[in-house]
């Protein structure tokens, strides 16, 4: 796929007009990460948000025990921006790494201000990005409490089948918020239906 259609599929329908699309892509600088790579470590400010062209990355936290807890995954075409840390400029709890070789556009935080403040689409389109997020989130926290394990899995395999093509079994049993072994049970008993 273009480097280039990424980046226009996102924004190239969010109502600019092609001078506008033209200088927010402008504001876009490729960069590469090799497999093992941080995109962001927890303990920085995050001063930029990416849109992944090629590769795989995931998000983690580290928890009170030590253990390493995934905290979301991330495909072709996803945008990546730790929202706490970019916008409060505060340390960020959260490591980013690439679990494939990675392609990258990448936008720092001065350039996000100055086209923010100069393209109405584009506040509409980082708005519209912050709501849909916000209530994933909120589902997922809602689903993490009042749903079983099994049907978390279940959402997750309908819904981001590729998570299971490109995911360690470890990360996608941490992200579902359950031992290795359990995801290997609940497989087993989905095998069988």
């Amino acid at each position: 796929m273009d480097d280039f259609k990424i980046l226009q599929e996102e924004l190239g329908t969010i109502g600019l007009t092609k001078n506008e699309f033209e200088n927010l892509i402008k504001g876009y600088k490729k960069i590469e990460l090799k497999k093992g790579d941080f995109l962001i470590k927890s303990g920085t400010i995050v001063k930029a948000y990416y849109f992944l062209i090629s590769g795989f990355l995931r998000s983690f936290v580290i928890d009170f025990e030590g253990n390493e807890v995934t905290t979301n995954f991330y495909d072709t075409g996803d945008l990546i921006l730790e929202e706490n840390s970019f916008f409060m400029q505060m340390p960020t709890k959260e490591y980013i790494e690439a679990t494939e070789d990675c392609v990258l556009w990448i936008k720092d935080l001065e350039t996000f201000n100055e086209h923010f403040s100069l393209y109405e689409a584009y506040r509409e389109w980082g708005r519209s990005y912050l709501v849909r997020n916000f209530f994933a989130l909120k589902e997922r926290t809602l689903s993490m409490i009042t749903d079983k394990a099994s049907d978390r899995y279940i959402e997750l395999i309908n819904n981001r089948p590729e998570i299971f093509q490109k995911a360690s079994l470890k990360h996608i049993s941490s992200y579902l918020g359950i031992t290795d072994t359990s995801l290997s049970r609940i497989r087993k008993e989905i095998v069988k239906k």
